[in-house]
């Protein structure tokens, strides 16, 4: 198939989804420029297989439409808003949510800016249950250091919030989202919650029944300096 085509046929996919090529470009694990240079550029003059595997997934169309083989041919994988998986790959929403390591932030709305793509094998081994029930959120504050900093992007696990242990949780909180470390009180099961940073206060014996567990942190991504 014609490059140009396929160039002109993702731009028209991602106007009429409301993507953004810089979003696109970190989905695929790319620096922010690199899908706005293939459309606009042709640079690389093919996508990658896996590359385009991932688009095609992403925006629910066949991979021939993008530069694939023809006997690819008409596999589509119908990406249903939310986390989806293909070949190898599972992609996980990044929302527009800030969890604060701190006094607590406004949740703000649960829109997708991104969909990150991570091998599902991996996500097998650090998830509990659902890859639906994964998301990637950024950190707010400071309260968590050394562990977690400012602008940190944390991989939350929906379905590990019954069977609570020692580790760090997003909580919601007054309508705010936290993320702190817990520990389990092993004779009486009451929770302390603290934060790694000692600057900031902790709460010892804490009734579970009274703390709203969002999900685990299971990953945290930082762009370094």
């Amino acid at each position: 198939m014609d490059s140009l085509a396929i160039r002109q046929r993702l731009d028209a996919l991602i106007a009429e989804r409301g993507d953004d090529y810089a979003s696109l470009s970190r989905m695929l694990g790319r620096n922010p420029t690199y899908v706005q240079q293939f459309v606009k550029r042709g640079v690389p003059r093919r996508l990658s297989e896996d590359d385009r595997r991932m688009l095609a997934a992403h925006f629910g169309i066949a991979e021939r439409l993008l530069g694939g083989p023809e006997d690819a041919g008409d596999r589509v994988v119908a990406v249903r808003p939310g986390t989806s998986a293909i070949g190898d790959y599972v992609l996980i929403p990044h929302l527009d949510i800030g969890a604060s390591a701190g006094s607590g932030a406004d949740p703000g709305p649960e829109n997708p800016l991104a969909t990150l793509a991570f091998q599902a094998t991996w996500v097998r081994s650090v998830a509990s249950g659902r890859p639906e029930a994964l998301s990637v959120i950024r950190v707010e504050g400071d309260s968590m250091l050394p562990t977690l900093a400012d602008g940190d992007h944390i991989l939350v696990d929906g379905d590990d919030r019954e069977r609570l242990r020692d580790g760090i949780y997003v909580l919601r909180t007054d309508d705010a989202l936290l993320v702190k470390r817990l520990s389990v009180n092993p004779a009486t099961r009451r929770l302390t919650i603290r934060s790694d940073n000692d600057a900031y206060p902790s709460w010892d014996n804490c009734d579970p029944a009274s703390v709203a567990v969002i999900g685990r942190v299971v990953w945290v991504g930082r762009r370094l300096a």
